[in-house]
């Protein structure tokens, strides 16, 4: 082994014994108290690092008459509701039974009871990794598509975190692995849940807050091939760590004969829909990745100083 493995190795062991030791801490605690302790610290940390100029950046140009206190205030809201996403991950079993109300049941058990595989659609917003576990309590069981972290360890640590007994459809990780998984899913009949909210340098670009964002169009290619349900999701944070799920009626499928116009259709759709969720709470979604190209963002004099 070379001494770049070495090292590689060192920082993984030590991000998992400092994730497990976390995850036992905020496990100890109340749903609660998890989720208000870790939400107060990443309040007061996370505006403070260089990362939160992308959030900046991304928030003037997707807002740009907001003013800079209105930018800062949203700023630390993000880190505040991700914060609290962390804070709750030992908890999600309890706050899934306990802490979600829907709205949009109905569309649910249609999808449940048609016999017919089905899309649901989300994005990182409120506590994202409650959206699945809503809908497998109601009987729907739900694969969940998702980017594996980069530490195997710590990779564990949030596959058991998911694994709800009762309200776990599976989980697939992103890939090609992942593409054959998804088409297994769907030729059983069975239902696949997938975030479409970050940016994908080889997918489409498709129009998100009045620019153009690189989309992965998987949803709705796989929509368009079984022509199956797209159904829409999000899960809202209502006040501290209660939530409410919002599920659509499912969005038309597009069919003029040309797959190409019709995914971008599909994908189009989708985007407008997520961005109304964005504008309606702005402070719930995870500005702090770089959604558009870095060349249409303004350049980073946003910050404030530390002092």
């Amino acid at each position: 082994m070379d001494m770049s493995s070495r090292v590689k190795r060192f920082r993984q062991t030590l991000e998992t014994l400092l994730a497990r030791s976390l995850f036992a801490v905020l496990g100890r605690l109340s749903p609660d108290a998890a989720s208000g302790f870790a939400g107060g610290v990443a309040r007061k940390i996370g505006p403070l690092l260089r990362v939160s100029n992308v959030a900046r950046q991304n928030l003037k140009a997707a807002f740009p008459d907001k003013r800079l206190d209105e930018i800062e205030a949203i700023v630390a809201d993000v880190w505040e509701n991700l914060g609290r996403v962390a804070g709750e991950f030992p908890h999600l079993d309890w706050l899934a039974r306990n802490r979600i109300e829907i709205v949009g049941l109905e569309t649910v058990e249609v999808l449940r009871d048609d016999g017919a595989p089905g899309l649901f659609v989300s994005a990182h917003f409120g506590n994202w990794e409650l959206c699945a576990p809503a809908t497998c309590l109601q009987g729907l069981p739900v694969s969940l598509v998702y980017r594996a972290a980069n530490n195997p360890g710590v990779e564990a640590l949030f596959q058991k975190a998911r694994a709800i007994p009762g309200a776990n459809g599976g989980q697939i990780t992103k890939g090609g692995e992942g593409a054959r998984a998804i088409l297994e899913v769907l030729r059983r009949k069975g239902h696949v849940g997938m975030l479409v909210d970050q940016k994908m340098n080889d997918g489409i670009s498709v129009p998100f807050f009045g620019r153009e964002a690189m989309t992965a169009p998987a949803a709705a290619r796989f929509a368009l091939k079984f022509r199956c349900p797209v159904v829409m999701a999000k899960i809202e944070r209502l006040q501290g760590a209660h939530f409410r799920a919002t599920i659509l009626p499912p969005l038309e499928l597009p069919n003029s004969g040309d797959t190409h116009a019709d995914v971008l259709t599909l994908m189009t759709a989708i985007n407008l829909q997520l961005e109304d969720w964005v504008r309606e709470a702005p402070g719930q979604w995870l500005w702090l990745h770089r959604r558009w190209p870095k060349k249409e963002t303004p350049p980073p004099s946003l910050a404030p100083p530390l002092s």
